[in-house]
């Protein structure tokens, strides 16, 4: 990119979601922050456009250097990440992030849009990782040698920043790589699909090894006026629900799944394994991991997964335009004399809140510890929403 068709600006911060920076900075201003190691922003704009061109988050006390390249849409079409090691000179290239959207309406981050990453470590090898189809599709991966001349780069000075352009594609290296027919391409299933079938677990009479599954428990209705649902931890500190799913405008029935746990030491006994929001009657054809904000699921190693975090050990399904509210009239309902307690009863599953005149409800639900809890989410062979689901006694074993 020829160094007259774009300009180089400096601010305190930057929001790659938002695209919006802290405050700016003159270049005196950024030098200084430079030499001291402190964190600034290199946004790189071309005349007459509105978004970015890409931008560079410096932070040279902590070794970083973040980069992030957009297209005319304001999609986030690469994304780098550089660290320093030992060596103050040189910037170890830690990971690769490009991704292809099909038209200007493709949203950013679309599940269906082709994406590849590549991870490397100091050793010189990498792991790219290659989903032509999306996140839906399966993934091409490889390991391979790194030449040490593409595994670092020189740390660029402050002067540097108006003659090197934000990377808004892949390296040549890894490029070559995905056409070579012998680099030992391995095929691995989609990280964003589930394999287990949660319908078992809501089947009376199914024996699953160890488990007797009982007759599902109702737990009260949500109603969802804003179509979109948010499962979350009510108790959270962070005011949106990280996990949502868009659903048709509706009230909806809550239910547990209920097993009978032969347990050798203490006896039988019956826990909740499951829970579900019912939106529709269709057979679910596939289990899909709902996602968050900046979800991709190139980041998943192996058995890994995405959801909500709990301190509390609760989760609850509500709407996520009256989240807050609800968490609100949640701790209310709590208080010792509140009027609000009698819209809080209890439920096989944990708790039902009424949410009266918010228009929408709130069922909150035991998960069996802290941590972190995916949310699986049922698509007939249409693509449509036909439940809910999350595992709460994340110590049974439902996939064996």
């Amino acid at each position: 990119m020829p160094e007259t068709t774009y300009t180089v600006t400096f601010a305190e911060s930057w929001d790659a979601a938002s695209r919006t920076g802290g405050r700016e900075l003159s270049p005196g201003e950024a030098r200084a922050r430079d030499a001291a190691g402190l964190p600034y922003a290199v946004v790189h704009r071309a005349p007459g456009r509105e978004v970015p061109l890409g931008v560079r988050m410096v932070a040279w006390q902590a070794g970083v250097l973040d980069t992030w390249a957009y297209d005319e849409h304001g999609r986030r079409t690469a994304e780098t990440e550089l660290r320093l090691l030992t060596d103050e000179r040189r910037l170890l290239v830690r990971s690769l992030l490009v991704r292809q959207y099909q038209d200007g309406r493709t949203a950013e981050f679309d599940v269906d849009a082709p994406r590849t990453s590549v991870d490397l470590a100091a050793d010189g090898t990498a792991r790219i990782s290659h989903q032509p189809e999306g996140m839906r599709g399966a993934s091409l991966e490889v390991e391979v040698e790194v030449a040490e001349e593409d595994l670092w780069t020189a740390r660029p000075g402050f002067d540097d920043w108006p003659g090197l352009p934000v990377a808004d594609a892949l390296p040549d290296w890894v490029a070559a790589q995905l056409v070579s027919e012998a680099s030992g391409w391995r095929r691995e299933p989609s990280r964003l699909l589930g394999s287990t079938d949660f319908d078992r677990v809501f089947r009376p009479g199914t024996h699953i090894p160890g488990l007797t599954v009982l007759d599902p428990v109702p737990c009260g209705s949500v109603r969802v006026p804003s179509g979109v649902l948010a499962v979350a931890c009510p108790q959270s500190w962070d005011r949106e629900p990280r996990i949502t799913v868009a659903v048709p405008p509706g009230t909806y029935q809550v239910k547990a799944a209920l097993v009978e746990v032969a347990d050798q030491g203490y006896g039988s006994y019956e826990d909740v394994l499951a829970v579900r929001m019912q939106i529709g009657d269709a057979p679910v054809a596939a289990w899909e991991m709902a996602l968050g904000p900046r979800d991709d699921t190139l980041r998943l190693r192996a058995g890994e997964a995405f959801g909500f975090d709990t301190d509390g050990a609760t989760g609850a399904f509500g709407d996520a335009g009256v989240w807050q509210d609800l968490r609100d009239q949640l701790e209310r309902s709590n208080w010792r004399g509140s009027p609000e307690a009698d819209k809080l009863t209890d439920s096989v599953a944990g708790m039902h809140l009424d949410g009266g005149g918010l228009g929408a409800d709130l069922a909150v639900f035991c998960t069996g510890g802290d941590g972190v809890y995916p949310v699986w989410v049922g698509r007939s062979a249409s693509g449509e929403v036909v439940c809910v689901d999350v595992q709460t006694a994340f110590d049974l074993d439902i996939d064996a």
